[in-house]
């Protein structure tokens, strides 16, 4: 009798944990190649930046970017309150600048170079354009379920109770006083100072870059040749050897 206590109570204890293991799973995330996924990059001033860099994360944004649900998407995007809300939490952040000014970077600029004598790169980039279905799915975009879904948002009385609600949320309320943090401004001023936020115009402002031409100041340095020289001078010349 004890055993088979013992035995139902490991059974049921194997079948909470379980359950507390699903729960506290978290959701799987949203494929990168579905609409609403490329409506959260594009609408993101940091990783819209940084597909812009990138020839080969480029293609498939242009892609998507023909797409209409795309657009269907972006629409419903920017009708929530948290979309704008997360677009300035975005521009306030120093990584933002760092990523805009990778654009200096003569890398990125040779990456496309490199990108537009390839043949492979601009017939992909070309492909949307001479795609039939692409211009298909324009010409039943106005037909399209998204869009008529998107077009009845505006006819939800809950949109407009998100956006009257918005100045008080928690997120827009962090939002409104970041910039009354000093944690922001010091995160942006050693941004601001760093050299790698500039990529390789940064050696201009690294002091290391001008090391060497501080040595020409640096009296140790310009009289440690003479040192040497006058060392060289006083030693005593050695002996000759003897004849023999």
């Amino acid at each position: 009798m004890q055993i088979a206590k013992l035995t139902a109570a490991l059974i049921a204890a194997a079948v909470s944990s379980a359950a507390l293991a699903d729960a506290a799973a978290p959701a799987a995330a949203a494929p990168a190649n579905t609409p609403e996924a490329w409506a959260a990059k594009l609408l993101d001033p940091a990783q819209a930046a940084a597909i812009a860099q990138d020839p080969k994360a480029a293609v498939p944004a242009m892609i998507a970017v023909t797409d209409p649900a795309t657009a269907f998407a972006m629409g419903n995007a920017m009708m929530n309150p948290n979309t704008s809300i997360q677009m300035m939490n975005s521009l306030m952040n120093p990584a933002t600048f760092q990523t805009y000014m990778r654009f200096l970077d003569p890398s990125v600029a040779m990456k496309w170079m490199a990108a537009g004598m390839d043949p492979n790169f601009y017939t992909a980039a070309m492909t949307p354009f001479i795609n039939p279905n692409t211009y298909m799915k324009m010409m039943m975009a106005p037909v399209d379920p998204r869009l008529l879904n998107m077009g009845m948002q505006t006819l939800n009385p809950g949109m407009y109770m998100n956006w009257m609600m918005a100045p008080i949320s928690p997120a827009a309320m962090n939002t409104m006083m970041a910039p009354i943090n000093p944690a922001l401004y010091t995160n942006w001023a050693n941004t601001l100072v760093n050299p790698q936020t500039y990529g390789t115009f940064g050696a201009v402002m690294d002091p290391k870059a001008y090391s060497n031409l501080t040595n020409a100041f640096n009296p140790a340095a310009i009289l440690a040749p003479l040192g040497a020289a006058a060392q060289g001078a006083a030693a005593p010349a050695a002996p000759a050897a003897p004849a023999k």
